[in-house]
């Protein structure tokens, strides 16, 4: 079996400053429509289609400061490729919330991660009405723009000028208030569906038991298989795996105390917490249940926390499992301030491989690589089966928690790792990976990443070769403006702009 083993960096000093690391923590207020003119190399002509961003584009309501960035108003950022050009386009998601907290100038709602409403715990007591901000995710799928946020229902956008169409039920399956997740995960070639594209999703409704229910999509977007599990406990589940028989989910070893919540003393996120004592639960869920076939199986396996997966696919008995993980979940203080987070008090998010057993309900681990890191992506090709290479933000440094300020390239066969840094004063995105059209090599294609250039308080669009990150950028777009710290994107081969 190959040796997971990373390469070691001769940098031991700190690569950034805090001070600059803040700068992309600052609310974009203006939404933007220009063709890119400032760029670095050349755009490939090849490149064709769109890529969209979604991330908290607010960190305050006229001043009012939020507690958590991912209490921030959805704002969704869209470059469009053709020709060897670039457009960019940005436009805030005009959810129930924010036009209500726009028109008032004021913070109406109490933000799930930590943000509470002003005039103290009187104002927030017994109030559970929290705020739809749609600012975790963007797909395009079945000619539908939808932003996401697993908390509650999509938001449908039109593709080319953004403006909000309202929310999307997928021709009444869903119901309002039912929530759509921000994870979908895309299988392209479903066996169920006679080898047609399918798109996988999921909802959390946690209590004292929490049900997930599953939905699988066709390429028209509509909803072809709908099911509905009861789990023991209170989940909080942000991301799962699909193989072709299997949705994977870890119920994080955490627990929730609603009693600070409702007496408003706490946001939700604040009363959420970490079990270091309780085992992790992995829960393998099938997809196509036959006959006699259990609906659920739960296995255990060292207690950490995992927000993001990477993929799964299956090997005869055996399910394996990319994920990055964390020996505990990240706790939101009260009175805290994220712009101040002390990163080498934390522990790094690094990437771990589960081996399930399902015969015999096992599971082992492996660690594939130990620097920071966070949000990775895969050829879309591949999800759900084996794969070879990711790509994933990094931090500059090989040990210790840090910003990412870097993009790391994996061989998950031959174990060679390929980097390209932003650092000292730039710190990347989530990156995406773009097939070249008609390409055979599954790392023939793209990285496209946002990177926060601290000496302008701009953000830049690179483009890298996915398969030699040794070149270097192949263009760099220079944005008029930084684009805050996003979360999560796609792209879709669609041109979504008028020449």
């Amino acid at each position: 079996m190959q040796s997971f083993k990373s390469q070691k960096s001769p940098v031991t000093e700190k690569s950034y400053t805090r001070a600059d690391w803040q700068g992309g923590y600052q609310s974009l207020t203006q939404e933007f429509d220009y063709w890119i003119d400032d760029i670095e190399g050349q755009i490939p002509r090849q490149l064709q289609g769109t890529l969209f961003r979604n991330g908290p584009g607010l960190l305050d309501v006229n001043g009012q400061p939020l507690h958590h960035p991912f209490d921030g108003d959805g704002m969704i950022s869209k470059i469009t490729f053709t020709n060897g050009r670039a457009h960019f386009r940005n436009r805030f998601v005009h959810t129930t919330g924010y036009l209500a907290e726009q028109k008032a100038g004021k913070i109406l709602y109490r933000g799930t991660f930590g943000t509470q409403k002003p005039g103290g715990w009187l104002a927030n007591i017994f109030d559970f009405k929290l705020k739809n901000i749609a600012n975790t995710n963007v797909i395009y799928w079945g000619d539908k723009l939808l932003a996401l946020w697993e908390g509650g229902e999509a938001y449908r956008l039109d593709p080319y000028t953004l403006e909000t169409l309202g929310n999307e039920y997928f021709n009444g399956v869903l119901s309002a208030g039912e929530a759509f997740a921000a994870h979908p995960r895309l299988e392209n070639n479903c066996d169920q569906d006679g080898g047609a594209p399918c798109l996988v999703n999921f909802s959390i409704k946690p209590g004292l038991s929490t049900t997930i229910t599953i939905f699988e999509l066709n390429s028209a977007g509509k909803i072809v298989r709908y099911h509905a599990h009861s789990v023991p406990g209170f989940c909080f589940i942000h991301d799962f795996v699909i193989t072709p028989n299997y949705c994977i989910f870890f119920q994080n070893p955490v627990t929730f105390n609603p009693i600070p919540f409702a007496l408003g003393i706490r946001a939700a996120g604040e009363c959420i917490k970490f079990q270091p004592n309780q085992p992790t639960q992995i829960l393998i869920i099938p997809r196509f249940p036959k006959e006699g076939q259990e609906k659920i199986k739960i296995i255990e396996t060292q207690s950490g926390f995992v927000f993001h997966h990477i993929n799964a696919f299956e090997v005869g008995d055996e399910v394996l499992i990319d994920s990055i993980c964390y020996q505990s979940f990240p706790e939101v203080e009260p009175e805290s301030d994220f712009r101040q987070v002390d990163f080498e008090a934390l522990s790094p998010g690094q990437l771990w491989r589960f081996y399930l057993n399902l015969k015999n309900g096992t599971v082992w681990r492996e660690l594939i690589d130990d620097r920071c890191c966070e949000f990775a992506n895969i050829h879309p090709a591949n999800v759900g089966r084996s794969y070879r290479y990711l790509y994933i933000g990094a931090a500059h440094a090989e040990t210790g928690n840090a910003p990412l300020q870097a993009l790391l390239k994996i061989d998950l066969e031959s174990g060679e790792r390929q980097f390209w840094s932003a650092a000292p004063r730039g710190f990347v995105g989530e990156p995406i990976f773009v097939p070249r059209p008609d390409s055979e090599k599954e790392d023939d294609g793209w990285i496209l990443a946002l990177v926060y250039d601290a000496t302008h308080h701009r953000s830049d669009v690179v483009i890298l070769d996915a398969s030699d990150f040794h070149k270097g950028v192949i263009a760099r777009l220079h944005l008029k403006h930084h684009i805050p710290y996003g979360l999560h994107g796609s792209f879709t081969s669609k041109v979504f702009v008028k020449i």
